[in-house]
């Protein structure tokens, strides 16, 4: 595929390229601040429980350094800059190659000493995502995917496992993430909840991927849509053979920052999913 003034090949070679960049910044950046986090390295966004740290900055600017390294004319969107100037969204309406990377995914677990959180990062043209990867620090390993090569998970020395979504089920049979303290009508969806065999939050979209994506959970809702969040996620689990929506029936893309995603194994149990939370429903 050509981007801008030079041919970038999305391939296995791509995505290994891109994890090794992204192993050396959690190396550099934020493994070391693990556990080691001051009051003065953490400073609320827009709630007290939105955090950012100095590993989010540190990891985000490294990135960017990288990234452009590895490809020269990639235009770089981080949840960080977006939230110093919310006009560098506007760069994914773009038909540039995009760079869209959460460096903490999961802070708030991140800043109170618990390894459940990961750095994602997609690449975007045009709206499609061409590639996703989400890297787990604590662990070493990743997941990946591009179209059409299927999803994997990448242990720390190597080795691929491919990634397959749960079997279909009945809603009493589904496990899955849902935070209703973070939706409007939370009351609703906090009950709704209770006709699944479980449902929790992990406070973190890269594990919670990784769970929804490997099989170990069936199905996830959302509401808030920001690309860093869900662009690599979204791919990666299409390809391990998931189902995908947001709940009015349109179809996800990156530059969406509102709405409700609902990602489950198959249509037909996204269906069974998306009518039990639907507000007037009996089920």
């Amino acid at each position: 595929m050509v981007f801008g003034k030079v041919t970038v090949m999305v391939d296995d070679a791509l995505l290994s390229s891109l994890m090794a960049v992204m192993a050396r910044v959690a190396a550099a950046e934020v493994l070391p601040r693990f556990r080691a986090v001051l009051s003065e390295s953490v400073r609320a966004k827009t709630a007290p429980d939105d955090l950012v740290t100095d590993a989010d900055l540190g990891a985000e600017r490294a990135l960017g350094v990288a990234l452009a390294d590895l490809l020269p004319d990639v235009v770089m969107v981080g949840e960080e800059a977006v939230s110093a100037d919310s006009a560098v969204l506007d760069r994914l309406s773009g038909d540039d190659l995009i760079a869209v990377v959460d460096p903490v995914d999961g802070t708030w677990n991140f800043a109170h000493g618990l390894p459940i959180f990961g750095m994602i990062l997609a690449l975007v043209r045009g709206g499609r995502t061409l590639a996703g990867v989400i890297h787990y620090p604590v662990t070493g390993d990743f997941i990946a995917a591009r179209p059409g090569a299927g999803a994997w998970h990448v242990a720390a020395d190597g080795a691929r496992t491919r990634l397959t979504v749960a079997a279909p089920a009945a809603v009493a049979e589904l496990s899955g993430f849902l935070a209703p303290h973070r939706m409007a009508g939370a009351e609703h969806y906090a009950l709704r909840s209770l006709q699944f065999r479980a449902t929790q939050t992990l406070r973190c979209s890269a594990w919670e991927y990784r769970a929804i994506c490997s099989g170990a959970m069936g199905f996830t809702l959302t509401e808030g849509l920001m690309p860093w969040d869900h662009a690599a996620g979204v791919l990666i689990h299409a390809e391990a053979g998931g189902y995908a929506s947001l709940l009015d029936g349109a179809p996800y893309h990156p530059g969406l920052t509102a709405g409700h995603l609902l990602l489950a194994p198959d249509p037909v149990t996204w269906g069974r999913v998306r009518d039990t939370f639907a507000k007037g429903s009996n089920a």
